[in-house]
């Protein structure tokens, strides 16, 4: 591999990368309810200077650890408060991870640099990650923790002890800070199962049967960076339970790591759910047929591989770890996406055939194919309209984007390039441009049904004039960055006497609720369109006039 392509490659990925971020700032909104909800815990901790407990809406927040607020709110001590820094904080995070990711393929395989090129590629380039990347949550900054942690095990193995253990004890505290525990179930496994993959891994100087001074020193070493990890999230909550009292600190050291482990408060799916979801999320590589070719081949010889062997105790701890707790969400696999992207890299460019141009002619087509069939779903709509109700949000998509979709994969399709990483890269742009086209199509459906940004302007302006703010039933903080609210809106509607004591309590207010249909006999200050449902905001003398209002047609979650 050439030093002018190893030069072009990261430049490709970056180019990529900040073409989905520019475009998701651009034409998509700060999502509710997730992203609402985690920019109002910085606002709060930034408006009230209170930033060693985060809040939300005047309570304490204890369902994550802080990381991503403090960064949200030194990006304001920069740059003023705004809406684009917290909306960057984690895709900067997805961007290190490519980087680390081309490091760490550099650290397993060395002397292979096409395949160290091309595992950015094919993390990027998978759908899920592709998708996930511009998105405000706190996976991303756990992936970059957990990729820093393993760069710091390899170092530790690599005769760099002392640095190495640093590296791992650091980054798993970052990630304690980022989310808690469960770095550990991400990075520690696979540092505990290092006699499957070290004694096979290649160095520069030849393969190593044991760790520089001996497996005793490497669990020892091992012992201690998880501690000084440990000791790194601590310094933050042990005071934080502190300052945030009994309920708070049993929230933050129990009920969100452990307690979520042993019972689900939410999003509980069966054992399997993982495994039926992954390959939808590893598209477009579980549809090529050369990565299958790949594992056909070269499947026998992989086992001996210590970066393979690393990869799959990697990834197999974690799914079954994941699989065996009741709640499931998909992002909750996120820092296993570089894992599989790192195992498809060794598969590919350890049995990629010589003869490429004649075995590669039609593999592109099913990835290709994939895109075209989507891209024309998404143009159909409006046909099926004739002949169907469509869903509320399908009258508003801007589906003549979709043609560019097509365009390209006919691009694509007329010259076939040569080359196993040509090939990788242009899977890795056919994903690029068709997340890129999902969010060119549903840019109109997000301004008028997911930006809250009009309703909260105009809870601000009640606000300075003087007017208490509530929330019919449970608040999820939507409102409170988006308006730069300065008051807490308490939740009513929830228990028989919350909302006539607050209207008692109450002479100027408004209250926000979320209905699908409208009484008659009352007429609201404001209708906005919300998730196949509007947004209500109700003057409290309506409310006191009509108490069931509130109630018509109205979902109090």
């Amino acid at each position: 591999m050439n030093t002018a392509v190893r030069t072009r490659m990261p430049v490709l990925w970056v180019g990529i990368w900040a073409a989905l971020v520019a475009l998701a700032l651009e034409t998509r909104p700060i999502l509710p309810m997730d992203e609402t909800r985690y920019v109002s815990v910085a606002w709060e901790m930034w408006r009230d200077g209170q930033f060693l407990v985060p809040h939300l809406n005047g309570e304490p927040y204890s369902h994550k650890p802080p990381l991503l607020f403090w960064l949200m709110t030194a990006g304001w001590a920069a740059f003023g408060v705004n809406d684009w820094w917290p909306r960057l904080v984690a895709p900067l995070f997805g961007l290190a991870s490519l980087v680390m990711i081309e490091m760490l393929a550099g650290r397993l395989w060395p002397g292979r640099p096409g395949l160290a090129a091309a595992a950015p590629l094919l993390l990027l380039g998978g759908l899920f990650w592709c998708l996930f990347t511009s998105l405000t949550m706190f996976d991303m900054l756990v992936t970059a923790c957990a990729l820093l942690g393993l760069l710091g095990l390899l170092r530790a193995w690599h005769r760099e002890g002392i640095a190495g253990f640093v590296v791992f004890g650091f980054a798993f505290g970052l990630g304690v800070l980022a989310k808690g525990p469960a770095i550990a179930l991400h990075i520690l496994p696979l540092a505990l199962l290092a006699p499957l993959w070290g004694p096979r891994l290649a160095t520069s100087g030849g393969e190593l049967k044991q760790p520089p001074g001996g497996w005793w020193r490497w669990y020892l070493g091992l012992g201690a960076s998880v501690g000084f990890g440990v000791l790194i999230g601590l310094a933050w909550a042990v005071p934080a339970a502190i300052v945030g009292g009994e309920d708070y600190g049993r929230a933050i050291f129990w009920g969100q790591s452990a307690g979520r482990m042993v019972d689900s408060f939410a999003h509980e799916r069966p054992w399997w759910w993982f495994l039926a979801v992954l390959p939808g999320m590893l598209l477009p590589w579980t549809i090529w047929p050369q990565v299958w070719r790949s594992v056909w081949v070269g499947v026998r010889g992989a086992l001996v591989d210590g970066g393979v062997r690393f990869c799959l105790c990697w990834m197999v701890f974690a799914l079954v770890a994941f699989s065996a707790i009741s709640g499931k969400q998909l992002h909750y696999l996120l820092p296993e996406m570089p894992a599989f992207a790192l195992l498809i890299a060794a598969f590919l460019f350890h049995a990629a055939p010589v003869d490429g141009a004649a075995r590669w002619r039609w593999d592109l087509w099913p990835s290709a194919g994939f895109v075209v069939v989507a891209c024309v779903a998404v143009m159909a709509l409006p046909v099926l309209s004739l002949f169907t109700d469509p869903p509320p949000w399908a009258d508003n998509l801007a589906s003549a984007w979709a043609l560019i979709g097509v365009a390209a994969v006919v691009a694509v399709l007329l010259r076939s390039p040569d080359g196993l990483l040509s090939r990788v890269t242009i899977l890795a742009s056919l994903t690029a441009i068709l997340v890129a086209i999902v969010h060119l199509v549903a840019q109109p459906t997000l301004a008028k049904t997911f930006d809250l940004s009009p309703v909260a302007a105009r809870l601000a302006a009640w606000e300075r004039d003087g007017y208490a703010l509530a929330n019919f039933g449970k608040y999820h903080g939507q409102f409170h960055f988006l308006g730069r609210l300065r008051t807490p809106m308490p939740a009513i509607g929830l228990t028989a006497d919350d909302q006539s004591d607050w209207l008692a309590g109450h002479d100027k207010g408004k209250v926000v609720s979320y209905q699908r249909t409208l009484p008659a006999d009352a007429v609201p200050d404001l209708v906005a369109p919300f998730l196949g449902r509007s947004i209500v905001v109700w003057d409290a003398e309506v409310v006191r006039t009509h108490p069931t209002a509130p109630y018509r047609g109205g979902d109090a979650d």
